[in-house]
């Protein structure tokens, strides 16, 4: 590749990359915002205390919820510092026991109180420091995924949310597989933690015996074909979990359920997208990347994922699509500006002389509209 293609690929990708939402995965990319843990915020608290709340909640003067609380006993930063607290913030009035995070802000400390039974306290105490390896932190919260405790079950799904798949990867071996394949079906789960469960559980196949991955496998089809709208949470980790499990046959097996179509409905197309962003960034060892480049070719001409597709296949640097992208300026960019913002980025980044055949083409035809793409394309002037 000639050092300009280089270069402009270098230039244009990051300002591509905001046209489709793309960036490259350091934490589970199928859980969704999945904010702090409850580690997180002990470790990072001056003082953690468990307190026994005072009825009723009130509103401060910045119209913030406030609690008053009798403290009971430390869990970090020593002693209690005093038998009662006034105004410890809460999401919601609080009866009974309760965790209190002292917050240091400048002088004094500002405290956040959650509602706590005793699982919950003991939770709070006992759970691995932020510091310590991901690895055993991680296998602690394994065993806590769908724990009978709401609270704890969130807290240990949020741990795996946070987490890099690399260090998800590998504790593979700590899920159990037979529970995993209950959750994807089971409608009492929240259904934002299904895609995590189907990356999984993909894990778990792999470092299962024959009969478990098979079982494993089976499940996974199962959710992938099983009816349901375009929008259900969770099926792009179910997609990237039969790609996990599989490696690059699943590719074949998803192609043949019509995942990587023009005609794929808009939501399964986005999810798949999904998947093979995932494929691409974090399954090279057992997915090849030209595989996932190919796959995602396919959906090029799908009208809810064009955009994201031309973004990705420059990524890729897949030009020998090169034709098939300058076509849509006209197909479908002609109504989605997002969609021609994404062809001239890839006609501008493509090293082939014959992106320069099609540049000047467009340019030609309408200069302004051109000029605008391609502006655009490039991001905001440094």
């Amino acid at each position: 590749m000639a050092a300009g293609g280089v270069r402009a690929i270098a230039l244009l990708l990051p300002a591509l990359a905001a046209v489709a939402g793309t960036h490259v995965a350091t934490a589970c990319p199928f859980c969704g915002p999945v904010g702090r843990s409850l580690a997180e915020r002990r470790d990072a608290a001056a003082r953690v205390l468990i307190a026994a709340a005072e009825p009723p909640a009130t509103r401060d003067d910045d119209g913030l919820l406030v609690q008053s609380f009798a403290v009971l006993a430390g869990i970090r930063g020593g002693a209690p510092p005093q038998a009662r607290l006034d105004a410890a913030r809460v999401e919601a009035a609080i009866a009974g026991t309760a965790v209190l995070f002292g917050v240091a802000d400048g002088a004094r400390l500002r405290w956040e109180a959650i509602p706590a039974d005793e699982a919950l306290i003991d939770h709070v105490a006992q759970a691995p420091a932020v510091e310590e390896p991901a690895e055993r932190r991680l296998r602690w919260f394994a065993a806590r995924l769908e724990h009978p405790n709401e609270s704890i079950a969130a807290d240990a799904f949020t741990e795996f949310g946070l987490a890099s798949f690399a260090s998800v990867r590998a504790v593979s071996d700590a899920f159990d597989a037979a529970r995993l394949r209950t959750w994807l079906d089971d409608e009492g789960i929240d259904r934002r933690r299904r895609g995590f469960y189907g990356l999984a559980l993909g894990l778990a196949a792999r470092a299962s015996d024959a009969a478990s991955r098979t079982a494993a496998v089976a499940a996974l089809r199962a959710a992938v074909d099983a009816p349901g709208s375009d929008l259900r949470a969770g099926y792009d980790g179910i997609l990237a979990g039969l790609l996990v499990a599989e490696g690059a046959p699943a590719l074949d097996d998803l192609a043949a359920r019509g995942l990587f179509a023009a005609t794929t409905r808009a939501g399964d197309a986005r999810h798949a997208v999904a998947a093979l962003r995932f494929a691409w960034e974090s399954l090279g060892d057992t997915v090849p990347r030209d595989a996932v480049a190919a796959a995602t070719a396919g959906l090029l001409d799908n009208p809810a994922v064009a955009a994201d597709v031309a973004v990705d296949l420059a990524r890729y640097r897949r030009w020998n699509e090169l034709d098939r992208v300058a076509a849509l300026w006209t197909s479908l960019g002609r109504d989605d500006p997002l969609v021609r913002r994404a062809v001239a980025g890839y006609l501008e980044a493509c090293p082939l002389p014959a992106a320069e055949a099609h540049r000047a083409r467009l340019a030609a035809a309408d200069p302004v509209t051109w000029q605008a793409a391609r502006a655009a394309a490039a991001g905001p002037a440094r």
